[in-house]
C-alpha cells in the first residue's frame, strides 16, 4: 500500500512554537485568496498561535479585516499588525501632529491626533495619490524639523494585475535625499515591528518564524530580529532571492501551504501531538 511520504523535517524549525504571517503575496495576492492558504491556515488553527503582520500601508486596519472577513478569514483586528498602528501609537506618547504622505484611505488610522503641535511628516503607500505637492510640502516640513516617520521602505509590491509596482520606499528615498535626514521605518524589517508582533505571541523571538514573499522586508528584518524566516515563492518572489541574504533563510517553501507542512512536521517532532 503507498503512503503518502512525511514532509521533510527541517532542524531550524524544530523550536517553533509561533508564527507571524505575512498577507500580500503570501495569503492574498490581487485581493483573493492564494490557492490552499485558506486550508493551510484551518490547519494552522489552534496547533500553532499565529498572528498577521504586514506592510500594507493603503488600508486602514479595519479595511483589512473585513477585507479578509469577505474572502472567508475571521482575524480578530488585534491579531493584525500594521505599522500604521505602531506610528500613531508613537506619535499620542509624543503628542505629534500628522501631516500623512499616505493613500487617502489610511487616515482613519490616525484619527484623534493632535493637530497644531509639533510635527510628523508620515511617508506610506499612496499609490496615485503621490504628487509633486504633497512631496513639496513634506519636504519642507522636514526641512524646518519635523520627524520623519515612514510606514514601511519596500521597494515593491506584486500589484493586481501580476506585475510589481512601486512600494513606498523609493518615496522615503527620495524625501531622505531633499532633506538629507533618515527617516525612522516603522514597518518591515525595523526591529521593533517584530518585537511587538512576537511580544503579542508571548514568545521569545528564536520561537517564532515569519512567513513571507519579500527576502528582505520579511525574511532578512526576522532573522536580524532573531526569529526564523521562512521565504515562499509567491507574490513578489522571484527566482534567485533566496540567494540575497548574507545568512539564507531558514526554510524556502513553494507557498504557504508547504510552510505549513513543513512546520507542522517539525512541531509534531517536537514533542507535541496535537498538530498530528
Amino acid at each position: 500500500m503507498m503512503t503518502t511520504p512525511a514532509p521533510k523535517l527541517d532542524q531550524g524549525l524544530v523550536r517553533i512554537q509561533g508564527l507571524l504571517i505575512d498577507l500580500d503575496g503570501v495569503v492574498t495576492i490581487g485581493g483573493k485568496l492564494v490557492s490552499g492558504a485558506g486550508a493551510a491556515l484551518a490547519r494552522l488553527h489552534e496547533r500553532i498561535p499565529y498572528r498577521f503582520i504586514t506592510n500594507t500601508t493603503r488600508r486602514p486596519r479595519r479595511r483589512v479585516v473585513a477585507d479578509l472577513a469577505a474572502l472567508g478569514l475571521a482575524v480578530d483586528v488585534d491579531h493584525l499588525y500594521t505599522p500604521a498602528a505602531l506610528v500613531r501609537a508613537y506619535c499620542a506618547e509624543r503628542a505629534l501632529s500628522p501631516f500623512l504622505v499616505t493613500h487617502p484611505d489610511l487616515a482613519e488610522d490616525f484619527d484623534g491626533l493632535p493637530t497644531g503641535g509639533r510635527e510628523a511628516v508620515i511617508v506610506g503607500d499612496a499609490g496615485e495619490f503621490f504628487t509633486y505637492a504633497q512631496m513639496n510640502a513634506a519636504f519642507r516640513r522636514l526641512m524646518h524639523g519635523a520627524d520623519f516617520l515612514a510606514l514601511a521602505a519596500n521597494r515593491a509590491f506584486q500589484d493586481g494585475d501580476g506585475d510589481l509596482s512601486l512600494d513606498a520606499g523609493p518615496f522615503v528615498a527620495a524625501l531622505e535625499f531633499a532633506s538629507r535626514r533618515k527617516a525612522t521605518v516603522f514597518g518591515k524589517p525595523a526591529r521593533a515591528f517584530f518585537d511587538a508582533a512576537v511580544a503579542g505571541l508571548g514568545l521569545p523571538p528564536g520561537a517564532v518564524a515569519m512567513i513571507g514573499d519579500d527576502v528582505e522586508a520579511d525574511v532578512g528584518g526576522a532573522m536580524a530580529a532573531g526569529l526564523a524566516g521562512v521565504l515562499v515563492r509567491t507574490g513578489k518572489y522571484r527566482a534567485g532571492h533566496e540567494t540575497a541574504l548574507a545568512m539564507p533563510p531558514t526554510l524556502v517553501a513553494d507557498d504557504l501551504t508547504a510552510a505549513v507542512d513543513a512546520i507542522l512536521a517539525s512541531f509534531r517532532a517536537s514533542g507535541d501531538r496535537s498538530a498530528s
